[in-house]
Formats: C-alpha cells, structure tokens, sequence
C-alpha cells in the first residue's frame, strides 16, 4: 500500500478521536460543572464565605474618568473577532488533520519582490489560516489602539489590588449561580475585567507570537530556527485556541442568560436598551459567518489565492 493512500485512512483515524475527544470532553464537562455548581453552593451556606461576599461583591469602582457605555467600534471588533475565530478554528483543524491538501498556492515572483530563496509552497489552508492570522491581527491592533485612544482601557486593565477577591467572589456567585449583580454598561465586575484583560494583553499576544513561530514567514535557518521553539509554539498555539474557544463559549451563554436583549444591544448596537435592535445584528453577523463557514472550501479558496500566485492540484 502507498503512503498516498494511507493518508486518507488515516485522516479519517484522526477525525474519528477528535469525535471521541469531544464527545468525552464534554460528559467530563457537563459533570464537573454539576460537581463546581454543589460545591459552590454548600461553600456559599458557611457564614465567613457569605461575609466575605458582602464585603466583596465582585465589583470595583472603576478609576474617575472611566468612559460610560460601550463606543459603536467595539461592536464591529465583537462581530470581526468572532468571525475571525470561528474560520481559524475551521482551517486550524484541517490543518491538525493532517490530510493533504486540496491544493498549493506558491508566490508569483512577477508580482512579488524576488528573493534569493526560492519561494515556498504552502497548502491552500495553510495560505488561508495565514490570511485570516494577518486579518485578524489587523482587527486587534486597530482594537488596542482604540482602547488607549478612547480611554476604553479603563475598563478592563485592572488598576486596584482589590479587584482580585472581588474576581473570586464573582466566581463564587457564577458558579453557585446566583449571578453577580453589575450594569455592564458602566462597569465590568471583577472576574469579566481579569478574564478580558486576559484575552486581549495575554492570550492574544501568545497566539500571534506562536502562529508567527508555526508561519511560513519564520526563518528556516539560524538562532531562531531551533527545533525547541518550534515545539514549545506547538505546544501553546493549540491550548490558547481552546482558551479563545472556551471564553467564547462561557461569554455567550452568560450573554443570553443575563439580559440578553440588553447585552447585545451594548454589544452589537451600542445602544443601552432592551429592544431587539440589537439582537437582530447579531443574528445577521451569525447567518454571515455561517455563510462564510459554508463557503470556504478549496475550489474557492483556490481561484482566491490565484489571484496572487499559482496554485496547483
């Protein structure tokens, strides 16, 4: 048997255990969560543990000038970012199956700057996944910059000590379920500012710094070529889009649990209301990345990529 015709099989093999990873992942889940919601609520019913709560309610006053309401921009970077996301997941995992490309898309040095190395061949996911890495970069940096220029950074860079038992006592709220009590449009409670600060100043330069490392653009040769790096990247890239996958999931659920015509509202319209304004956003930048989801697939990707190079198979 060749090895071009194992390969199927064993993508196939792959598939199958991310299937049963999954499935397990998430009878494991839905357990511990029952085992966290029992725990939290005996913990809640000893009296130092509801003192503490009071003196700590899970929010801090914000620092004086903290702008109120969400700005109009955050609502796109909302719709960007998880569109983004949601196709980088889709090619991570074709990537992470291992199956051979569609196709191959290689630099036309007629339209590109030459360069004394030969240009690579990469497979037409790969291309993709890095397209959608540079795009998404694009969004957060223009994010970043928008949050110092407007002053939105107040409101997810902790500036006090104390926001550190107020996140654990919002923690002990969720998980006993009896949320904490916070207007989202002045003020984030402890726990949504450290799990924001997280994602944006932590998470996020982790998955750029090792998507760079995994990337064709990295050097092949030297110092920063060393086979450690390209396994510790390795290492991290794939936990960190779980981190990204699992706010995600954690920050939605909340979102339509607590209000959720308000939410979107704040989130997608900008708006401190509870109509369905909002929501009707939301929903149409769902069906968009649904449609997007649907049709990102090689025959398209392919007359897309050879607008800037060759590609073959």
């Amino acid at each position: 048997m060749t090895t071009t015709s194992t390969q199927p099989a064993r993508a196939a093999e792959w598939w199958k255990a991310q299937r049963r990873r999954v499935i397990w992942g998430t009878a494991i889940a839905v357990v511990a969560l029952g085992v966290i919601v029992l725990v939290a609520r005996l913990v809640r019913g000893i009296p130092a543990v509801e003192d503490f709560i009071v003196a700590y309610p899970g929010i801090v006053p914000p620092p004086e000038g903290t702008p109120v309401g969400i700005p109009w921009w955050l609502g796109w970077q909302h719709f960007l970012n998880a569109f983004f996301l949601v196709l980088l997941v889709k090619t991570g995992f074709e990537l992470r199956g291992k199956r051979r490309p569609p196709g191959f898309w290689t630099r036309d040095n007629t339209r590109w700057p030459r360069t004394k190395r030969a240009p690579r061949r990469l497979g037409i996911w790969l291309w993709f996944h890095l397209w959608l890495d540079a795009l998404w970069l694009l969004v957060g940096l223009t994010y970043v910059v928008l949050l110092f220029a407007t002053g939105q950074w107040l409101r997810i860079v902790p500036t006090d000590w104390a926001v550190v038992p107020n996140a654990i006592s919002a923690a002990l709220q969720y998980a006993s379920l009896e949320w904490p009590t916070e207007d989202s449009w002045i003020v984030y409670n402890a726990l949504q500012q450290l799990a924001y600060f997280a994602v944006v100043f932590i998470a996020a330069p982790l998955a750029l710094v090792t998507g760079l490392r995994l990337s064709s653009i990295w050097p092949v040769e030297g110092r920063l070529a060393s086979p450690t790096g390209e396994a510790l990247a390795r290492a991290v890239h794939y936990p960190v889009m779980l981190f990204f996958l699992a706010f995600t999931f954690v920050h939605v659920v909340l979102v339509l649990s607590t209000g959720a015509l308000r939410k979107l509202n704040q989130m997608y319209a900008a708006r401190d209301a509870d109509d369905w304004i909002g929501f009707a956003i939301f929903a149409a930048s769902i069906v968009v990345t649904v449609v997007a989801w649907v049709l990102a697939k090689p025959p398209l990707l392919k007359r897309i990529a050879a607008r800037s190079g060759r590609v073959q198979g």
